[in-house]
């Protein structure tokens, strides 16, 4: 597995193909709202097995402080493989380099616990959406 910070376009062509496909194939949703949320600013984070790109992570800078991981996605057949850790890993190494110290994911509530085995805390008192998409917002403080 290869792991790679998205600098070309090529790679974000990538990323953006793991989120379709896992957008249409898992949860059956439009895809217009899985990328209306893409801004050039965001940085990516795509995982490769040879050359398909099988996992990925967008991140999403608050403040100087504060970064969030989004749009973490892995492709079904690539699952309990650690490709996602190792995405969302990257993610913070990436962020913690940018001098961010607060990682937020807004996960849904179904994984929550793969963010907990990555060190980060639920709280539940900000819970949002419903339904397959009932999400828990979770922290982590880079060290």
């Amino acid at each position: 597995m290869e792991i790679v910070r998205v600098s070309e376009e090529w790679q974000k062509a990538a990323a953006y193909y793991v989120r379709a496909r896992v957008c249409i194939e898992d949860f059956k949703v439009d895809l217009s709202g899985e990328f209306s949320g893409d801004a050039p600013h965001h940085d990516y984070v795509v995982v490769f097995d040879g050359i398909l790109p099988v996992s990925t992570c967008r991140i999403h800078y608050l403040d100087k402080d504060t970064g969030q991981i989004e749009r973490v996605a892995t492709l079904p057949e690539y699952r309990k493989k650690h490709c996602a850790s190792a995405a969302v890993r990257e993610a913070e190494k990436w962020l913690k380099e940018k001098g961010v110290t607060r990682v937020l994911v807004n996960s849904r509530k179904a994984v929550v616990g793969f963010y907990e085995n990555l060190g980060y805390i639920p709280d539940y008192a900000r819970c949002s959406g419903g339904g397959l998409f009932e999400c828990v917002m979770t922290e982590k403080i880079l060290d």
